[in-house]
């Protein structure tokens, strides 16, 4: 059975970091993409970034470009989400989803999320 867990929400002051992790059980990450999405009270859920083990590619959202960034530790199976200069705007909960190769709002593999707030 496929599984991933987030871990690693909190609150944070702006200007802060968080790290979440997105641990996977059940499948390598060798043939997925990674994904990590955000939704904010109220809004639509959307793209933040991007992951594929497969070329060690790499895509994040406007927003968050330049302050986010994406490892992957390999013997826990693990995906990270570093969050440097954490914004107010940031606050959302975090899900980590997966796909064979594709990365994108319908992926099949979900996690129940990880809560970020951050504080101005």
């Amino acid at each position: 059975e496929v599984q991933l867990a987030e871990s690693g929400g909190g609150l944070v002051q702006a200007g802060g970091s968080l790290r979440l992790s997105c641990a996977a059980s059940g499948f390598t990450f060798a043939d997925y993409a990674i994904g990590w999405f955000r939704q904010a009270p109220g809004k639509e859920r959307e793209r933040v970034s991007c992951f594929w083990l497969s070329d060690g590619g790499t895509d994040f959202a406007g927003s968050v470009k330049g302050r986010f960034n994406i490892s992957y530790d390999k013997a826990k199976n693990t995906v990270f989400l570093q969050m440097n200069n954490l914004k107010p705007e940031d606050t959302a909960m975090y899900y980590c989803a997966a796909e064979r190769r594709l990365c994108y709002i319908g992926m099949t593999y979900w996690g129940k999320g990880t809560l970020v707030t951050v504080s101005s």
